[in-house]
């Protein structure tokens, strides 16, 4: 064998070597963090009440990436980490005062990192909570991957992100409820999920269930999410039959007005990652679904993320709300940020416990 057809066939082993074992390390890194309970940070001393009307915001921030020029490599877009941590914490900033602007009294936030790649590490959270420090508080975490080696000319990394909650409500106990998610090799891309609950007395007895949420989207055909969705309907429907009061919020990744197009027109692309919910589903629960929208002056709370904002871009509302039969919604919208810090804009809710 002559010696340049030696190096060849030893540089081709070395990056089959490689690649194998880099395969490997996902393989056997990879792991569910499961059901666990969360640290509260508490600030209020303040139980909830009834026949008073509370104001919820949930905002999906995207990691603070997603600023009007930015793409994601999941979506179709090119980008894998934030355009700089400069950016990034700027961003975050803008979001953090936005927030604060809002003085709602519960905060569901999703995509909220605290060590990862994509985010140069910072710990967003943190950030976040120094805009609101008057509230009790949780970060569940929503998963914790390996080292994704994608793409190649600059990977995403390992992402530790998760949910953030707020309430100006004491918070007596938050738990983290794992999800289903597939079990084949789609688990890796969708990597874990859960949802996070949080028990907050109401004056004269019961409690106010409140779930912080954001369901799969990276699946093969969708039906996980909805999986996932039914899963925590059944939990609804235990608090809700033991008298409590629930309500629940985020990221449901599927449309939820049915039909966006309708109100937002058609995109330029056609995209199937967002199905409606079956309208059936809600059949056997005392538990509405409630999709924010204005007739009048509709506004999506999600762009896809395949490029820039533009015109003709894909937009739909995939963020909402899941109400008890006992609390009633006085009214819902999306924020019009116009996707200026993140690929969704926030919605809000406003509502009163019966």
């Amino acid at each position: 064998m002559n010696k340049p057809l030696k190096i060849i066939l030893l540089v081709l082993a070395a990056l089959v070597l490689l690649v194998v074992g880099y395969l490997a390390y996902v393989l056997i890194d990879y792991h569910r963090l499961g059901d666990m309970d969360l640290e509260v940070d508490r600030q209020v001393l303040q139980p909830a009440e009834t026949g008073r009307e509370y104001h919820l915001l949930s905002y999906n921030i995207g990691f603070g990436a997603y600023e009007p020029d930015y793409g994601f490599f999941m979506d179709g877009g090119t980008e894998s980490w934030a355009w700089s941590q400069e950016r990034l914490t700027d961003n975050i900033g803008n979001i953090g005062s936005f927030l604060s602007q809002q003085h709602a009294d519960f905060y569901l936030i999703q995509e909220v990192d605290r060590d990862s790649t994509r985010s140069y590490h910072v710990d967003e959270a943190a950030l976040l909570r120094e805009a609101l420090p008057e509230y009790d508080g949780t970060w569940a975490q929503n998963y914790d991957s390996p080292f994704l080696m994608y793409p190649l000319r600059h990977p995403h990394g390992a992402s530790v992100s998760g949910l953030m909650t707020l309430s100006a409500m004491t918070v007596d106990s938050a738990r983290r409820v794992e999800l289903p998610i597939e079990n084949s090799l789609m688990k890796l891309v969708d990597l874990d999920r859960c949802y996070s609950v949080h028990r907050i007395p109401v004056a004269g007895g019961g409690e106010l269930v409140l779930y912080n949420l954001h369901l799969s989207a990276y699946t093969s055909d969708g039906t996980i999410a909805m999986e996932q969705l039914k899963l925590l309907l059944e939990d609804m429907q235990r608090e809700y039959d033991a008298g409590n009061w629930c309500v629940a919020g985020g990221d449901f990744n599927k449309d939820l007005l049915g039909d966006s197009a309708v109100y937002f027109g058609e995109a330029d692309q056609e995209y199937t990652w967002a199905q409606p919910i079956p309208e059936d589903t809600f059949d056997e629960f005392n538990v509405s679904l409630i999709a924010p929208l204005d007739e009048g002056n509709p506004v999506p709370s999600c762009r896809n993320a395949d490029g820039p904002y533009h015109q003709g871009q894909y937009v739909l509302t995939v963020d909402g709300f899941l109400v008890s039969d006992n609390v009633t919604v006085t009214s819902s919208d999306v924020v019009d940020l116009g996707f200026a810090y993140s690929d969704h804009n926030p919605v809000e809710m406003r509502f009163v416990l019966e």
